[in-house]
């Protein structure tokens, strides 16, 4: 599919709203903004969302923004308006699970894939936040930090974070032990003390090296294949050891094979 970059001398302006418009206004809509939330989180799953705005309703989300920069309430608030407001949109939730089979990376730009396919109407543009993602069914773009330049974008981010915040809240109620409800299983102190003293449950991601390491020191085993991140086969053998002779790959122990570990290692 041919690539079509918008005529730089379009865009008016440099409020959040500007580049969609601009390509709204060559045709070249509707335009998807597309954001995820939980990528750094080391338990619970990666949320990816996709959204379309109708052009020129500015006046009506004045709140919207990056979702790092709202509170919790304002967060809420934009997530009830954007899903009232938005031409469409689509919430993808990707399982720990997924994420330690495949690692981040992949699930990431699969997440965008399925988000962007799961609109009701094939976009005429996409717009991403930060970089490129292959395999669109729309041409694209990546955009500097898009969750707070393009608005698009920033309702993805918020419609992503907000889901993201409601699923770890519940996980909370099943594992209270790891404070799931304050940090929503990103690495803090007080999760890693929790990870230090309880061993990780199964909503970790057994891929992560602060969860295998946690693992290796309370004798755990990973309760699903597991790919290990090149981060973790490179620590200094805590997690590889408590795994020796079933950690492969491409064939190859990832004790004996670590500067190859780009790609990570499979667990079964």
């Amino acid at each position: 599919m041919a690539s079509f970059r918008p005529p730089r001398a379009i865009v008016r302006g440099e409020t959040a709203w500007s580049l969609q418009s601009a390509l709204d206004r060559r045709g070249l809509g509707p335009v998807a903004g597309v954001d995820e939330a939980g990528r750094g989180a080391c338990a619970g799953p990666l949320v990816v969302a996709s959204c379309v705005l109708k052009p020129g309703d500015a006046a009506r989300l004045a709140e919207l923004n990056d979702s790092k920069l709202l509170t919790a309430l304002a967060r809420e608030r934009v997530y009830d308006r954007v899903l009232a407001r938005a031409v469409d949109y689509k919430i993808v939730v990707i399982s720990p699970e997924e994420v330690d089979q495949l690692g981040i990376h992949v699930t990431n730009i699969e997440g965008m894939r399925r988000a962007v396919a799961g609109l009701r109407e094939c976009p005429g543009y996409v717009l991403t936040d930060g970089f490129k993602v292959p395999g669109l069914p729309a041409p694209s773009v990546p955009v500097i930090k898009g969750d707070r330049a393009v608005a698009c974008v920033a309702a993805a981010s918020v419609l992503a974070k907000v889901t993201r915040d409601r699923i770890m809240a519940e996980t909370h109620e099943k594992y209270p032990v790891y404070g799931f409800d304050v940090h929503k299983g990103y690495t803090t102190v007080d999760h890693g003390a929790a990870l230090v003293e309880h061993g990780p449950c199964e909503v970790h991601r057994w891929s992560y090296t602060n969860v295998a390491a946690a693992a290796a020191v309370h004798g755990l085993r990973p309760p699903r294949k597991v790919m290990l991140t090149a981060a973790a086969l490179g620590q200094s053998d805590a997690p590889v050891r408590a795994l020796e002779g079933t950690v492969v790959q491409n064939g190859s122990s990832a004790a004996g094979d670590r500067s190859n570990s780009r790609g990570g290692a499979r667990i079964s």
